[in-house]
């Protein structure tokens, strides 16, 4: 599958130990701020579809604000219900020129033009491959 960094925004933007959601394509995607390195997941809970990018950070993870679902930002597996195997997918980042950049699909940026930028959903100044983990996989 290809993909392609589209620019979302400046690191500022995103406060640390925090996240805010964008729109890329028809998807809405949840960048959190670790502090030093950006993390991305899907922005709907497995459960019930919670804004993730709403939720608490607490070390690696978020906890949904719906129904305090814990869900691992660098894998997207579920941490808490222990007993639930679902996950998110997870979106690579890197930042160049204090820029925060997401690694999406082709296919999920195909209505934006080159040089042109993400959709914001939540917050002004946005300028704007998922892949999925086992439980498993992420406590390896």
């Amino acid at each position: 599958m290809k993909t392609k960094w589209v620019r979302i925004t400046n690191c500022g933007n995103i406060p640390l130990r925090e996240g805010r959601a964008v729109k890329v394509g028809d998807r809405e995607i949840a960048i959190f701020n670790l502090g030093g390195r950006f993390l991305a997941v899907d922005n709907r809970c497995p459960h019930k579809g919670g804004p993730l990018s709403e939720g608490i950070v607490s070390g690696n993870t978020v906890v949904c604000p719906l129904h305090a679902w814990k869900v691992d930002l660098e894998c997207g597996a579920v941490k808490k219900p222990a007993d639930v195997q679902g996950c998110v997918p997870v979106f690579r980042t890197r930042v160049e020129a204090g820029i925060v950049l997401l690694e999406v699909p082709t296919a999920e940026v195909v209505e934006i033009r080159p040089g042109a930028a993400a959709i914001p959903v939540f917050q002004q100044g946005f300028y704007g491959a998922g892949r999925i983990c086992s439980k498993d996989q992420s406590e390896a």
